[in-house]
């Protein structure tokens, strides 16, 4: 499948972005709906954009560049050279998250509220984005052969057939972060409708989602970003990752000891447990379904 959807003149327009675009646009209307019924403008998440797209941006290169710096520490303007690609989603969830801190408290309104709205339209962009990856033909796994695909996955001819990369099959592994992220949309979608939901507890639940199903999902891959950590380490990611291992093998990784975004998917599982039960502890009473307002006028 040709990575260039169409060209107009030298400029050349890829599928690739494309479906991230059409990602972030349903996941933007997802979340202007569900503002409206706190009577919160549109207007407000168009801002909300035009800050978050470009600090996420910004936060999924430096995420990338930093766990690769080897390839970037010579040749350091190749750092802003983005359409060569290098771009990490932990990154720029890192990056829009840090930005929205700051928009939200200049636009009067509290974090949690407006995270929670958000939530669903994250998941949205993300199970969608994946396909970027299917056209691509990146983040996938290892080695498959090609039965398994058909017999074992059933999968439709359009996809075995993008998962031959040069006479060998590969582990969708996008396919499996796109259902993952579909099933916790339902879940989410449901969650939000629950009385004794309290606020702040749809986005950390998005968050535990996601990376759980990351978790395992990464281990496949054969492209992570890795590092060299100690061996207890190590051993614990391998350990934790072994349910997965009585069903697949495990993707060879080609550098390092320790997948990033296996450890960071642990430690991001960890926190978000322990912040809804710190504010279940804490008798925080504001619900998700009580009214949002800013503070400023």
């Amino acid at each position: 499948m040709n990575p260039i959807a169409f060209r107009l003149g030298p400029i050349q327009l890829y599928w690739y972005g494309i479906i991230l675009s059409v990602a972030a646009l349903i996941g933007l209307i997802v979340v202007i709906q569900e503002g409206k019924r706190y009577q919160i403008h549109p207007g407000f998440f168009l801002d909300m954009v035009l800050v978050g797209v470009p600090s996420a941006i910004v936060g999924a290169r430096a995420y990338y560049v930093v766990f690769k710096w080897e390839d970037y520490r010579n040749n350091f303007w190749d750092v802003f050279k983005i359409w060569n690609g290098g771009i990490a989603i932990y990154g720029a969830l890192i990056g829009a998250i840090m930005a929205m801190i700051f928009f939200f408290r200049l636009r009067g309104y509290n974090f949690w509220r407006i995270a929670d709205l958000c939530a669903p339209g994250l998941i949205i962009g993300q199970l969608i984005g994946r396909w970027g990856n299917f056209i691509n033909q990146e983040a996938h796994g290892g080695p498959v052969s090609e039965d398994f695909l058909r017999t074992t996955l059933h999968l439709p001819n359009f996809i075995v057939n993008q998962m031959n990369i040069e006479g060998v099959y590969y582990h969708p592994t996008f396919l499996y972060e796109s259902i993952w992220n579909f099933v916790g949309l339902l879940l989410l979608l449901w969650l939000r409708r629950q009385p004794f939901l309290r606020s702040g507890e749809l986005f950390l639940t998005y968050f535990t989602w996601y990376s759980i199903g990351r978790f395992f999902i990464e281990g496949l891959r054969t492209d992570s970003l890795a590092w060299y950590a100690s061996n207890w380490l190590a051993a614990l990611m391998k350990l934790l990752w072994s349910p997965m291992g009585l069903l697949f093998h495990e993707g060879e990784m080609s550098y390092g000891t320790v997948r990033v975004s296996q450890l960071l998917s642990v430690l991001i599982v960890l926190i978000a447990i322990s912040l809804i039960a710190n504010r279940r502890f804490r008798k925080h009473q504001e619900r998700y379904a009580d009214p949002i307002a800013s503070n400023r006028p």
